[in-house]
């Protein structure tokens, strides 16, 4: 394990430890729009209501690897 501090590295590549997943969370709108690459807008919110509304859980599950 690495000594380096709980936050995003130099290389801009976000430590396993900040990084929220799994079937008991309840994602929310600004999960999927930051999942998606996007900002966060009132129109990319309101997509991302729209996808959790549709697929639930599955609308977050997507968009990660």
């Amino acid at each position: 394990m690495s000594d380096e501090p709980e936050s995003i590295s130099a290389r801009g590549v976000t430590p396993d430890s900040l990084l929220h997943t799994g079937a008991t969370d309840h994602p929310s709108a600004e999960d999927v729009v930051l999942a998606s690459g996007r900002d966060l807008t009132p129109r990319n919110l309101e997509w991302a209501e729209r996808r959790l509304a549709r697929e639930g859980r599955a609308a977050l599950d997507k968009q990660l690897p």
